[in-house]
C-alpha cells in the first residue's frame, strides 16, 4: 500500500458560515496544489441553509424563502446543511491519489458506509442515486429507502474540496424545503442516527469517522494545534 503523507484533521465547534468555509477550502487547495500546505480535512456544522450543485433544477427548491440559498459549484443538486449534521470537508491531492475521480468518489462513498459501521448500521449507495442509503423497507411492503449521507465534491487541478455530510440529529423537516438531490420519488426519504434509533453524540460520529478515514484513505489523522481561523 502506498504511504501518504499525514493529513491534518480539524474540528470547529461552533457554527461555521457557508461562504467564509468555501472562501478557506478554495484558499487551502490552492496552497496544497502549489506544496504549501498538507492536506486537510474539516469537521464542521453550518447555520441552517441549502445549497445548490451545478446539476440543480430550480424547480426543485421548493421554499426559497426558508433558508439562505448558495450556490456551492461542487457536483450535485440541492441539499440541506444545518445543525445536527455533520459536514467534513476533505481537501485532498487526488492526483498523487492515483487521479481517478471515480475511485475516489467511492472511497468517499466507503469511508460514510465504514463509519456508520461502527453503530452497526447497514448502508451502502445507490445505482443512479449520489449518496449512502439504508433501506427502511418492511417485510411485505413496497421498497423505501432513506438517505442518511450526501457527497458533493469538487477538483481544481486535481486537488478536491467540498465533502460529505451525514445526518447525525438534524431537524429532518427542513429537507421539505427542497427536492434532496433532485429524487422526488416517495419510496426515498431522507433519515439521521437518531431517526433510526441510534442515539449517537456528535463526537461518536467523529471518532468513527476519523478511524474509518484513515484506513480507507491510507493516511494518518493528525489534529491541527488550534482552532481554525476562519473569517466570517
Amino acid at each position: 500500500m502506498q504511504n501518504f503523507p499525514s493529513v491534518e484533521w480539524a474540528v470547529s465547534d461552533a457554527p461555521v458560515p457557508y461562504e467564509a468555509a468555501v472562501a478557506f477550502m478554495e484558499a487551502r487547495a490552492r496552497a496544497i496544489r502549489e506544496g504549501e500546505a498538507s492536506e486537510m480535512v474539516w469537521f464542521l456544522e453550518h447555520p441552517a441553509l441549502y445549497t445548490s450543485g451545478t446539476s440543480a433544477n430550480p424547480e426543485d427548491l421548493k421554499d426559497a424563502a426558508r433558508f439562505p440559498v448558495f450556490d456551492a459549484g461542487r457536483g450535485g443538486q440541492y441539499t440541506y446543511h444545518g445543525p445536527g449534521q455533520r459536514v467534513a470537508y476533505v481537501m485532498l491531492d487526488v492526483g498523487a491519489r492515483g487521479r481517478d475521480v471515480r475511485a475516489f468518489v467511492q472511497n468517499l462513498e466507503a469511508w460514510i458506509i465504514a463509519a456508520l459501521g461502527a453503530f452497526n448500521v447497514e448502508a451502502g449507495p445507490r445505482e443512479g442515486r449520489v449518496g449512502v442509503w439504508v433501506d427502511r423497507s418492511q417485510a411485505g411492503t413496497e421498497l423505501r429507502e432513506d438517505k442518511i449521507a450526501a457527497i458533493g465534491v469538487r477538483l481544481k487541478r486535481w486537488v478536491s474540496f467540498h465533502g460529505i455530510s451525514l445526518n447525525v440529529e438534524p431537524d429532518l423537516e427542513h429537507f421539505s424545503g427542497i427536492t434532496p438531490c433532485g429524487i422526488a420519488d416517495s419510496r426515498y426519504g431522507v433519515t439521521s442516527l437518531v431517526d433510526l434509533g441510534i442515539p449517537a453524540s456528535m463526537d461518536d460520529v467523529d471518532i468513527a469517522l476519523r478511524d474509518a478515514f484513515e484506513t480507507i484513505f491510507a493516511s494518518r489523522l493528525v489534529a491541527v494545534p488550534s482552532p481554525l481561523q476562519v473569517a466570517s
